[in-house]
């Protein structure tokens, strides 16, 4: 198994490689950013394993970069600082998982192990389609660059559309998804609901996302650019 170690401190490097290598695997080394960017693109590797703290481009950044270029090898994030929010950035950025130094070698591999069986699936920090960009850390959409007014019931409703992308997506999904166990109301909410988010995803109604398929559901279709 391949694993590129994207660290800047050499002391740490040499013993992530030394202690790697012992279980076997096969270890790449990048001491800064752009280093690891250019490996990460040119070489295939099973896991990632990235240091936040790095010169040229932070953990963060070649994380972001890494996604939106559509690499999805997963990426164990770590750090010195053990802070809520700088473990929510991370994960935010695309990495599947997070460690914070100092750190235990039976436990570093441990979250290797697991990050290996999830495999490549995409995992896409920003959802798009059709010039649509939903981002679920900000609860931000936007469509051709503008920001879009969407109230949090109907960005929740775009969100799992687009989570499901060419898959039909039923009114009764939906209304589990997206309400509360608490809400009585029945499909008809759906409606109204996707009637107004559609207003709002094109208000000229040429550019269509969402498809009706009648007595199925809804759909946006996977091939959407």
């Amino acid at each position: 198994m391949r694993v590129l170690v994207v660290e800047d401190e050499q002391a740490m490097a040499e013993s992530l490689t030394w202690g790697l290598e012992a279980e076997g695997y096969v270890v790449d080394v990048a001491d800064n950013g752009p280093a690891g960017l250019w490996q990460a693109r040119e070489t295939p590797h099973d896991v990632i394993i990235l240091d936040v703290m790095l010169p040229g481009l932070d953990g963060y950044q070649v994380c972001r970069r890494l996604r939106e270029q559509g690499l999805w090898t997963p990426i164990l994030m770590l750090t010195a600082m053990d802070e809520d929010l700088d473990h929510a950035e991370g994960l935010d950025s695309g990495a599947d998982d997070y460690l914070a130094k100092p750190f235990s070698y039976p436990v570093l591999l441990a979250h290797l192990r697991a990050l290996t069986r999830r495999g490549l699936a995409a995992r896409p920090a920003v959802l798009t389609a059709a010039g649509l960009a939903l981002d679920p850390a900000n609860r931000t959409v936007t469509r051709d660059g503008t920001r879009l007014d969407l109230s949090s019931r109907e960005t929740a409703v775009l969100e799992h559309l687009l989570r499901r992308r060419g898959q039909v997506v039923s009114k009764a999904e939906l209304l589990d998804h997206c309400w509360d166990t608490a809400f009585d109301g029945g499909p008809a909410v759906v409606e109204v609901h996707m009637h107004r988010l559609r207003r709002k995803l094109d208000p000229t109604g040429a550019r269509p996302v969402i498809t009706t398929l009648r007595g199925q559901g809804y759909l946006i279709h996977g091939d959407t650019p």
